[in-house]
């Protein structure tokens, strides 16, 4: 495993690129987001000037409605309307937990080799919740552990620095729930500025030149409205995230591939 740390690139070199479409018809259309790209306009990021919403728009000449979202550092498949009525009825999917997703992420130590996050979650505040309701709500994540690796680096402490690959199926979707739940198992996501650990953030920018989340949206299920026909969506890793599960010496389930599956 080499020490030399390659370029940082910064994601808005990414997002000026043109949008991969994973999934495209009448209705729907679904795109691999790029790490570092905001969804829509967000008071909490007002320097941004890059959105999906606008990008796609101007890709594809028409309107696109989101209907749901990922967060700016995460990377991976998401889903736009071309109609607001379908928006409205898939995002009703979302909302009820009928959609399928698995998102693989890598984070600070090892946990258990497979286990279920059942942890309510307040709200957290953004643009579309500038106060959000503090009540906890009922959020679950399901977790599985593809691989693990050691590196001679003393952290805190430790002697040396563990890190861990992971599958995770959000039950629920609760705002920031993947990361704000494998924060309170003290594995927190690698990159993660808000609920992770600066020190471990600061190693993967030191030595695999990765600033980024290194969290991804890999597999999305969901009803078609049209014709109720069950689609699952599939995405590989984006190049930088994938460098990283490279180096580490992990590989990835041939399942994550890019193939679209109707049902």
């Amino acid at each position: 495993m080499s020490d030399e740390s390659p370029h940082v690139v910064d994601a808005g070199e990414r997002a000026e690129l043109p949008l991969p479409i994973l999934y495209r018809d009448s209705q729907l259309v679904a795109i691999d987001k790029p790490a570092g790209l905001l969804v829509h306009r967000s008071v909490v990021d007002a320097r941004e000037h890059r959105f999906a919403v606008q990008l796609l728009r101007d890709q594809i000449g028409q309107r696109v409605y989101p209907v749901h979202r990922l967060d700016k550092g995460t990377s991976g498949i998401l889903l736009f309307a071309l109609d607001a009525a379908t928006a409205r009825g898939v995002a009703a999917q979302f909302a009820v937990g009928d959609t399928g997703k698995r998102y693989v992420a890598v984070v600070r130590g090892w946990p258990p080799e497979q286990g279920l996050v059942d942890r309510a979650l307040g709200g957290v505040e953004d643009d579309l919740l500038p106060t959000p309701d503090p009540t906890p709500k009922s959020a679950r994540t399901r977790f599985r552990r593809l691989a693990t690796v050691e590196l001679p680096v003393p952290i805190d402490r430790y002697p040396a620095a563990r890190y861990a690959l992971l599958q995770l199926e959000p039950l629920s979707g609760r705002r920031h729930q993947l990361r704000r739940h494998l924060s309170g198992l003290s594995h927190p996501i690698v990159g993660d500025t808000t609920y992770g650990s600066g020190r471990h953030n600061r190693l993967f920018r030191e030595r695999f030149g990765c600033a980024r989340l290194l969290l991804a949206c890999t597999s999305l299920e969901f009803t078609h409205p049209a014709d109720h026909r069950r689609v699952r969506v599939e995405a590989p890793l984006a190049d930088d995230f994938a460098r990283v599960v490279e180096r580490l010496g992990w590989t990835l389930p041939t399942a994550n591939s890019g193939n679209i599956h109707e049902h």
